[in-house]
């Protein structure tokens, strides 16, 4: 009878016995070594004939194919304000939709509400990446059968690239750069490129055509021109079909009040009119700050165009079916009307129905006095024409989503779980 309780003297030696110069392995170590080698790979073996077994192994993703009748858009910063709104315009009108955003200033909620309204697979994916890492955009790229670009994903304020210029060229030009490249590697033939009037500066003459000369005064917009300009050169020897939006002042949300403008808290001092509005309306911040009120103009503030969001996601889409291969469409994005930051005032206190106080500072760095378009080439070209021109009512519609979205689309942390 074998004595398991017997106890070793000297306790078993695990290293290798030498032999006249020759080492020689312990074999049952070496035969112990071996078994778990061929367990491990029967277990593998096994967990692999599994997978291949599940329905779904050998499928493939439908954001990876093409499908006739689907047009497949990728939408850069589509967690953003205008970006989501585009997106919810893209896929209400049937098409499949892949948002990419780092969101730094997206909201990941608004791709959930995205999610929530059209579940179907095949329909919508979000991917969290940067567009200033070439590998990771180039490799996204190649992943998947994007059919257009519609590039919205920046960095969009004036008076903050005033102060972190190099940011914005990297963010604005480098970035735009880097998903030009991609698309020309893996033959993704159109671009629908966000711009803005910001290129422009301060023209002399008002209002401003596509002709107008270019000559930006601020960081924001000598980025913008930049992309643009990379985007032309790169379209004279490409028969990629390229449409540029220059946007003029962009308000309003959803109509159906799934979607709005939650900005940064950080970013209010450098954020839209519209934005610092409605905080001084809520109490957030203690009254709205006009700045500059001593321009050339009839009441001394600044003049722009303001164009509702609804309106600016309907002329991405009719650019992206006019769009042509080989040719390039400049359009202004406007309603063709300034109106002066008083009056703006004015819409935003009859739109909360609070008499919001207002303190005039100095002029912004960067700002320039009197900017509205002449759409009407977008008109004649596009059939496109803005319809929500109420200034009050677009007021009205984004309020009514910022007071039922006291928190925006909550707290990032939250809305990441």
């Amino acid at each position: 009878m074998l004595s398991f309780g017997r106890t070793r003297t000297q306790p078993r030696s695990n290293r290798s016995m030498s032999l006249g110069g020759m080492d020689f392995s312990d074999p049952k170590r070496k035969n112990n070594v071996v078994g778990k080698i061929l367990l491990a790979a029967s277990l593998t073996a096994v967990c692999i004939i599994m997978l291949k077994q599940s329905p779904t192994f050998n499928s493939p993703s439908p954001f990876s194919l093409r499908e006739d009748g689907v047009i497949h858009v990728l939408v850069t910063g589509g967690a953003g304000y205008i970006g989501s709104h585009a997106a919810l315009r893209l896929l209400k009108d049937g098409y499949r939709v892949t948002i990419v955003d780092n969101l730094s200033r997206g909201n990941l909620g608004a791709v959930k509400v995205l999610e929530e309204l059209f579940p179907e697979p095949g329909r919508l994916q979000f991917i969290y990446a940067d567009l200033g890492e070439p590998k990771t955009v180039n490799s996204i790229f190649s992943q998947n059968a994007f059919d257009a670009v519609m590039h919205f994903a920046a960095v969009a304020y004036v008076g903050e690239s005033t102060v972190y210029p190099l940011k914005y060229y990297h963010n604005i030009t480098s970035n735009t750069l880097v998903v030009l490249e991609s698309m020309a590697a893996n033959d993704v033939k159109t671009l629908i490129y966000s711009s803005t009037c910001a290129t422009y500066g301060e023209p002399e003459k008002m209002p401003i055509t596509e002709d107008t000369p270019q000559v930006p005064i601020n960081p924001y917009g000598k980025a913008k021109k930049m992309a643009e300009d990379i985007i032309l050169d790169f379209s004279k020897n490409s028969d990629m079909a390229i449409m540029i939006l220059r946007y003029f002042n962009v308000i309003g949300s959803d109509p159906d009040g799934r979607l709005g403008e939650a900005p940064r808290p950080e970013l209010r001092e450098h954020g839209r009119i519209s934005g610092a509005c409605f905080d001084a309306a809520r109490g957030i911040v203690a009254g709205l700050k006009v700045k500059g009120t001593d321009y050339k103009t009839h009441d001394g503030t600044c003049i722009r165009d303001y164009i509702d969001v609804t309106d600016l996601v309907d002329a991405h889409v009719k650019a992206l079916e006019k769009a042509t291969p080989g040719k390039v469409g400049i359009y202004n994005v406007g309603t063709g009307m300034g109106r002066s930051v008083k009056e703006f005032v004015h819409a935003c206190k009859k739109a909360t129905g609070v008499d919001i106080k207002v303190d005039y500072l100095p002029r912004r760095p960067g700002d320039y006095a009197e900017v509205f378009s002449d759409p009407s080439k977008i008109n004649r070209e596009l059939n496109w024409t803005a319809q929500y021109t109420d200034l009050q009512k677009s007021l009205q519609v984004a309020w009514r989503w910022q007071k039922s979205h006291q928190n925006g689309y909550g707290s990032p942390l939250v809305m990441a779980s």
